[in-house]
């Protein structure tokens, strides 16, 4: 399969830029920055540009548009900057897909869309609207969108300064960005629904705590599990006591072939 990738330099578009080749599937990237790998066929430029669009979806089978400011970005981009890579862009990359006849598009939105009126949510709202739009004008389309919560790495050193520093984040509830990379290879995986033309599912992490436990939440639930470890966690500066916020995602939004692995488990043994 011709697959094209928007942001393609990026984290998650390099791992699975990877996961993708060996796959035996011919990866097209578009993005601003130079790829991370080789083996893939590179347009450098901007969604914004629709003539460097059109000359990357050529004889494309399907899209993964993952370019986006996201909410890290909020405090150092404008609105305008943010509107017109995540909703003109997204509107461009869609337009562009239509005229080539891409038989999948995966958009890859948040669960930011929560925040309404946040700069980075509304952004996303819009881009799934017209998603949905285009799925009801072009239903021959396989149109898939994934709402990931936050995916950032630990080794992106421009969000957090050290391991400690991003295992603390992950410890209040987040899906890990190698889980989040299957989540896409999940949904490319599907088979188009004629009955649902514009799907969308919501992606959270893995967690070892069972439902019981975290409804009955106290100080000593994080020792029930990883009583080894309790020492350690504190000496780090892990928070022992804290909750993790749990994904309550209905049947419908549960990605079909999605098995997240990385829970706080997988922290304690990197930590």
């Amino acid at each position: 399969m011709k697959i094209l990738l928007t942001g393609g330099s990026g984290d998650v578009g390099t791992l699975l830029t990877l996961d993708l080749l060996a796959l035996g599937h011919q990866v097209i990237n578009i993005d601003v920055a130079p790829p991370k790998i080789e083996g893939t066929t590179f347009f450098q430029g901007s969604i914004t540009d629709r003539d460097v669009l059109a000359q990357a979806i050529q004889a494309v089978d399907c899209v993964i548009h993952i370019a986006a400011w996201h909410g890290i970005h909020e405090k150092t981009k404008t609105p305008a900057e943010f509107h017109d890579l995540n909703v003109t862009g997204t509107l461009n990359t869609l337009a562009a897909a239509a005229s080539a006849k891409v038989q999948k598009f995966i958009f890859i939105s948040s669960t930011s869309v929560d925040d309404v009126n946040g700069l980075y949510g509304h952004t996303k709202i819009l881009g799934e609207e017209m998603v949905r739009t285009y799925a009801a004008r072009y239903p021959d389309c396989h149109y898939i969108t994934l709402r990931p919560r936050a995916f950032v790495p630990s080794w992106n050193k421009a969000v957090y300064k050290n391991f400690i520093e991003w295992a603390n984040w992950f410890v209040k509830g987040a899906v890990h960005i190698n889980d989040f990379k299957d989540a896409i290879l999940a949904a490319l995986a599907l088979p188009h629904d004629l009955h649902n033309k514009a799907a969308t599912y919501t992606i959270d992490g893995a967690y070892d705590y069972s439902a019981a436990d975290l409804q009955n939440w106290s100080d000593q639930t994080f020792a029930k599990y990883y009583a080894g470890d309790v020492d350690m966690a504190q000496k780090y500066g892990l928070d022992t006591n804290r909750k993790p916020k749990v994904l309550q995602i209905p049947p419908e939004q549960q990605l079909p072939g999605y098995r997240p692995q990385y829970s706080l488990k997988n922290v304690l043994a990197d930590l």
